[in-house]
């Protein structure tokens, strides 16, 4: 490690104003960006922690939809009933450790290509709010580590619509509990969305062609037909792209069984 600044803010506002320095960087929970600054791959000249934020902080429920704020721990969703495939998500990230310092706003913005909120947010169709605005998970993920966000943009809650059915289901490294594949079904009044994590080299996806053949027969069967293309999905000492390509479709098919 090395020198460098540290703020604890205890407004939006006054976050916002400590991330204007130079090189300033925001801390959520600190699970991806402080080993990468202990590998040195990271030297910012100050350190902005969200924890102290109160406003960012919490879970609650309101005409069909749940807001979470930024700085909510994975434990704090994963404890709430009102949306369970996406408790059941939160419960089964990382280990305890990992549950009880990790937050939802520090995931999405980090947006690792096997991370599980993605998905339940694309999946959802969720709505990622900043201190300046307002963005759709469909325009929010835009890459492998690559957001809409702007530098210095703070996510300071999500607001996920509670779906009809949803269910996640992932292939786990054991190590980690990173997703190899997860994927994240909803069904909704509008349709039903399909989002995929852990195999695309371009991040988080929605699998359309499950999306149409759920929409006319919401049933596993309905996916008989489908085949999932090798390219462009990650291959590395875990699983091949064909392998990943393979458990695309039964992790899907079987999130659709359990919704």
């Amino acid at each position: 490690m090395y020198n460098f600044d540290f703020e604890k803010p205890s407004t939006v506002a006054d976050a916002v104003t400590a991330l204007a320095s130079e090189d300033a960087l925001a801390l959520g929970g600190g699970q991806t960006l402080i080993p990468t600054i202990k590998q040195r791959l990271a030297a910012p000249s100050k350190l902005v922690s969200l924890s102290g934020i109160s406003e960012m902080q919490g879970v609650s429920a309101s005409g069909g939809s749940l807001h979470i704020g930024g700085a909510t721990i994975h434990a704090d969703v994963a404890a709430d009933s009102h949306y369970p495939a996406l408790s059941a998500l939160a419960g089964n990230i990382g280990d305890p450790a990992v549950r009880n310092r990790g937050t939802i706003g520090g995931s999405l913005a980090n947006n690792d290509p096997s991370s599980d909120y993605p998905a339940a947010a694309l999946a959802s169709g969720a709505t990622i709010n900043t201190n300046a605005r307002s963005i759709a998970a469909d325009d929010f993920f835009q890459g492998i580590f690559e957001t809409a966000l702007d530098e210095g943009e703070i996510i300071t809650s999500v607001d996920f619509p509670v779906p009809d059915a949803a269910c996640y289901k992932k292939f786990e490294q054991p190590a980690s509990r990173f997703a190899l594949v997860g994927v994240f079904v909803a069904k909704t009044a509008g349709g039903v969305r399909v989002a995929v994590t852990g195999a695309s080299e371009e991040g988080v996806h929605r699998w359309t062609a499950a999306e149409d053949a759920l929409n006319a027969n919401f049933s596993a069967d309905a996916l008989d037909g489908l085949s999932v293309s090798s390219e462009n999905l990650i291959g590395d000492l875990h699983g091949t792209p064909e392998y990943r390509a393979h458990l695309v479709k039964v992790l899907t098919a079987r999130s659709v069984s359990d919704c």
